[in-house]
């Protein structure tokens, strides 16, 4: 089978996992019991070898995605000459949500007339390096390789064949035939006697509440609200870890080497992810991160250093996140080397300290409680910053070269102490005042000095160097300079004219930054993003909007969004779904919205 375009897949999960569903009903990529699991299924990055679950008619047929309404329900109309049937796809929600079933359930029904339908269940445990055994027995088929197993049971018959279990069957208008895929279930379940249905009730009430418990009016709440949807389906529940994205090695060029792992925790994007929660009033998921956050850094030994990130469950060996290489693997498209884990665990990322602090600062201005555990993660975060905001490091990019000083490093340390500030104040903590004053200035002079450059009239990566980057559009929107400020406006003049093209924005241009890495990339869709967000707090709000609505039209037909796209083809590009390209979305709907509300009423308002 050909590879499926990245935006041919929806995506279901349970807070624990995630499975990607393509638009004519194959799973092509399944990791359980957790997102950082060996896979299942994994046919997106080797169509031959990968492994895949598919439900689709046997003959020709024309199908259509999409979500139930306020929900991660995922369903697919197939339409043929002869009938509709309809898949409902979900990893059901138990009651208490950090225990998970570990299931994925495919609920077919007939809706009219009657189809010819087939079944391709193939697994490949553990990212196809061994040879998964398969049995089949009467309904139920259950792949094994060393310990662990995962069956598929549904009320029709299955045939062994070859390395796959199949079923060719007959679905007339009112059947209902479920398919449920268990990890580790011994015995599977009977589908005979197992309540689907329940389940499919159970998981549409969660997610219907959590698409209600946010505070937005403004416009483009669909939009939103489906952008909201994605990132809980990024949560993992047992800790509140956010993972960056669903999936690992999908690449940022076709054919080229720029493909990593995603399926762990980066301070940096859950504390962004927690930001916006924050600011939707979405506070009830947000507080276990926290809370987990705070206990690890208040419990390790004196001098610890934080990472840039960590695994979904931090107790686990740290030796699950070391970088390595699956060549047995095709990559998708051909786009080697696949890659598990991620070498960014090695390295210095000090911006950290201020993504976080923006959370923290955000959760107590959505009225949550700054407790003694919080207070001490902050007044850490704080203190880090104060301490080392002079060092190198690699920054948001994770450039594999030497260390630099990078502009938005200093910026989000500068960033740390200015919310800093402004939380012990509002919580009434007592801190030495004065140094953190004295620190916020000297960083905010540092970057002045060095990190704008004259000649070229713009702001610049790192210092000492004269590359642009987009994270530079960063700087107004967290209040270190107005929007309208000449060094602002013509840094944003600087990126939209290097850096963009056709109205979308790469991160930097690797020819000219030495990232450490060979070939090239897409378009960085957070950039893009950003870029609309500058504008805003430029007072440019017309070029804003129209550059925001052009954005939003690259979403797919479930209404999500990759890390990058292809400039000349606007082909998905990058790990799935991408928890930066939905936060970005978010807070530039926001800021946006109010900005337009406020022109209406002829006020100003800053970015917030």
């Amino acid at each position: 089978m050909a590879y499926r375009p990245i935006s041919d897949y929806g995506v279901i999960g349970d807070m624990h996992s995630a499975a990607l569903v393509s638009g004519d009903g194959s799973i092509d990529w399944l990791c359980l019991p957790r997102f950082d699991s060996p896979s299942v299924f994994a046919q997106i990055l080797d169509d031959g070898r990968g492994g895949r679950f598919q439900l689709r008619p046997a003959g020709k047929f024309q199908s259509h995605q999409h979500y139930l309404p306020d929900n991660n329900v995922l369903v697919t109309r197939f339409e043929t000459d002869s009938g509709v049937a309809i898949v409902a796809d979900f990893m059901p929600i138990t009651p208490d949500i950090t225990q998970g079933e570990h299931k994925v359930i495919r609920i077919l029904r007939g809706e009219s007339g009657e189809v010819q339908m087939a079944a391709h269940f193939e697994p490949r445990l553990d990212y196809a390096r061994g040879e998964t055994a398969l049995s089949v027995e009467g309904n139920v088929a259950t792949g094994h390789l060393g310990g662990d197993a995962v069956s598929l049971s549904t009320l029709v018959p299955l045939k062994h064949d070859g390395p796959a279990a199949t079923a060719r069957f007959t679905l007339r208008k009112g059947d209902n035939v479920p398919f449920i895929v268990s990890w580790n279930a011994d015995p599977p379940p009977d589908a005979a006697t197992y309540d689907a249905h329940a389940r499919l009730g159970q998981t549409e009430a969660f997610w219907t509440f959590v698409a209600q418990d946010w505070n937005y009016a403004g416009r483009w709440q669909s939009i939103v609200k489906r952008s909201m949807l994605a990132l809980h389906l990024l949560i993992y529940a047992p800790t509140g870890a956010v993972c960056a994205a669903a999936t690992t090695s999908l690449p940022e060029q076709i054919g080229g080497v720029r493909n990593w792992d995603y399926r762990f925790t980066w301070i940096r994007d859950a504390a962004l992810t927690m930001d916006i929660f924050h600011r939707l009033g979405h506070t009830a998921y947000t507080r276990p991160f926290i809370d987990w956050m705070g206990n690890y850094v208040t419990g390790e030994d004196p001098g610890h250093e934080l990472r840039a990130f960590y695994s979904i469950t931090p107790t686990q060996d740290g030796a699950a996140l070391v970088e390595r290489e699956l060549d047995h693997l095709q990559g998708y498209r051909g786009s080697a080397p696949v890659r598990i884990g991620n070498a960014a665990c090695q390295q210095v990322q000090l911006d950290v300290f201020g993504e976080m602090m923006l959370a923290i600062d955000s959760y107590e201005r959505a009225g949550g409680d700054v407790d003694d555990t919080l207070w001490r993660l902050a007044h850490y975060m704080v203190e880090s910053a104060c301490r080392r905001w002079r060092e190198k490091d690699v920054s948001i990019w994770e450039f594999r070269t030497e260390p630099r000083h990078f502009t938005f490093t200093k910026l989000m340390c500068w960033v740390a102490l200015d919310r800093g500030l402004r939380l012990a104040h509002a919580c009434k903590r007592p801190v030495d005042f004065e140094r953190w004053k004295r620190t916020r200035e000297e960083i905010r002079q540092d970057i002045l000095e060095n990190g704008w450059d004259e000649a070229r009239r713009s702001f610049v990566q790192a210092y000492g160097g004269d590359c642009l980057d987009a994270a530079l559009l960063f700087i107004p929107m967290v209040g270190f300079l107005p929007g309208r400020d000449p060094r602002v406006l013509a840094t944003i003049d600087a990126v939209w004219r290097e850096l963009g093209v056709d109205g979308l924005v790469h991160r930097y241009r690797p020819e000219h930054a030495d990232d450490g890495l060979p070939g090239n990339e897409g378009t960085f869709n957070m950039c893009s993003l950003w870029m609309a967000g500058s504008l805003v707090a430029a007072g440019r709000v017309d070029e804003a909007l129209a550059l925001f609505e052009k954005l939003i039209t690259y979403g797919n037909h479930a209404g999500l969004y990759s890390e990058m796209l292809d400039p000349a083809t606007q082909a998905y590009l990058g790990n799935y779904p991408q928890a930066f390209t939905h936060i970005a979305l978010i807070h530039t709907a926001r800021n946006l919205d109010r900005a337009l509300t406020a022109l209406e009423q002829g006020k100003v308002v800053a970015a917030g």
